[in-house]
């Protein structure tokens, strides 16, 4: 995210500070300012100017040239000190924020609930109240890839991510971003066009489900092949994962009851796909769904290591001997 710099250098100088007057401030006192997201180089030279840490906007507007930081300025909170050296200010606009402020921490992973709960405990909007406002009809006016979401829900768009947005946004405002920041994520990446005969939607479901089953990079595009091989083969996914977002979460292990829940998510019993996201996905995930490994892999289980790997195979019994390898690893 970049504070554009826009130069409006003689007209607008002269309403911040004259640069014939004489500073009437102590240096060194300590100063703590915002640059807002999106700010022009006018309102960033008028907030220096007005707490005294640049006086003259034209050796702001001067220094920014010089280190050529025009499209290099992150928005913010910012502690510097009175009439401090305009090289180090800049500089310190292009490193970014070095006041610790309120952020909202997204994990890959998490489902719209857990979001709304992290909402809840961050900036106290209701987790209710959240979830009422995160319906895909209210956004896909603006953001065409929801148009027909599963169930209306924004799940799997909420990018996984660390915000900064101030202290009391509103529900609207958090989701936006999280919507601007898929966008980000996924420009350039032909996820619009689909892959692979899967829709934008479907490898979106594709991409959660991966993202569930390994925190491994590296094996994503394998565990990718896995899923793929198997819907070509017409074999249910049976992914854990599924199940447990069926039932409603929790960490307990998966029981044979829970593979008996009816629920179009309950791909034990059901061949393809799970009808929509189950997580929110990185974008290692994302491109693993758009490029999966070649292999003839049909299974995989974790391995005996415990390092968070797996072993895939390409028959049963090499999966029962992994299987039991990693079994043999608990006891």
């Amino acid at each position: 995210m970049v504070a554009v710099i826009i130069f409006f250098v003689v007209p607008t100088v002269g309403k911040f500070f004259s640069a014939s007057e004489e500073p009437t401030v102590e240096a060194g006192i300590e100063v703590e300012i915002n640059i807002p997201e999106g700010a022009s180089g006018d309102q960033i030279a008028q907030i220096l100017a007005e707490n005294h840490i640049i006086e003259d906007p034209k050796v702001y507007y001067a220094t920014v040239r010089e280190m050529q930081a025009d499209m290099l300025i992150k928005p913010g909170d910012y502690r510097f000190t009175t009439l401090q050296d305009p090289n180090e200010v800049v500089q310190q606009l292009i490193d970014g924020p070095n006041v610790v402020g309120v952020t909202l921490t997204i994990q890959e992973g998490l489902t719209v609930e857990q979001t709304a709960q992290r909402v809840e405990e961050t900036y106290g909007i209701p987790a209710d109240e959240f979830l009422a406002q995160a319906k895909a009809s209210n956004y896909a006016a603006d953001y065409p890839f929801l148009e027909g979401a599963y169930n209306d829900s924004l799940e799997g768009y909420l990018y996984p991510k660390t915000y900064s947005l101030g202290e009391s946004p509103t529900s609207d405002e958090i989701i936006r971003a999280m919507l601007d920041q898929y966008e980000v994520e996924t420009e350039g990446l032909g996820l619009e066009e689909g892959a692979n005969g899967l829709t934008a939607q479907e490898i979106m479901s594709l991409a959660s489900l991966i993202e569930r089953e390994t925190a491994v990079a590296d094996e994503r595009p394998l565990v990718a092949s896995v899923i793929y091989n198997r819907l070509d083969q017409g074999m249910p996914l049976q992914i854990d994962a599924a199940i447990v977002y069926a039932r409603g979460g929790g960490s307990d292990p998966v029981t044979y009851d829970d593979l008996e829940i009816d629920s179009p998510y309950n791909i034990y019993k059901n061949t393809g796909l799970t009808p929509g996201p189950i997580c929110s996905p990185s974008v290692s995930s994302i491109e693993a769904a758009l490029n999966p490994a070649d292999t003839s892999y049909l299974y995989y289980v974790l391995s005996p290591e415990g390092d968070g790997t797996h072993n895939f195979s390409e028959t049963y019994d090499e999966f029962l001997k992994n299987s039991e390898a990693y079994s043999e690893s608990l006891s």
